[in-house]
C-alpha cells in the first residue's frame, strides 16, 4: 500500500456473493404466531421467500422453537435490515 492508496474498509468487504441463498436461524418462545411473524418478516425483505422451505426444531423441553429460514440475499443492506427487524421483534429471542 502506498501513500495515495486509502486503507481498505473491512466493513465493505463481503464474504457473501450476491444474490445467494442465505439461511438464518431464529429462536423464540414456542407460542402461536411466532412462525407466522418470522415468515412475514422474511417476505418483507425477500418477496420471493418460500414458506415451504422453513425448518422447525423444538427445544428439548419444548418451550422454545428454532426456525430456519432461507432467503435470497441480494445485498448487505437487505441482510442487515432483516437481522434488525427479527432481533427487535418481541417474540424473537436470538437470531443467528
Amino acid at each position: 500500500m502506498n501513500a495515495t492508496t486509502p486503507p481498505a474498509d473491512p466493513r465493505q468487504d463481503s464474504l457473501i456473493e450476491y444474490p445467494s441463498q442465505f439461511p438464518i436461524k431464529v429462536m423464540g418462545a414456542k407460542v402461536d404466531g411466532f412462525v407466522q411473524a418470522v415468515t412475514e418478516l422474511a417476505r418483507e425483505f425477500d418477496p420471493s421467500f418460500d414458506a415451504a422451505t422453513i425448518e422447525l426444531r423444538d427445544s428439548r423441553a419444548g418451550n422454545y422453537q428454532g426456525v430456519t429460514i432461507t432467503i435470497t440475499a441480494t445485498s448487505r443492506e437487505q441482510l442487515d435490515g432483516l437481522y434488525r427487524a427479527l432481533s427487535s421483534h418481541p417474540l424473537v429471542k436470538v437470531v443467528l
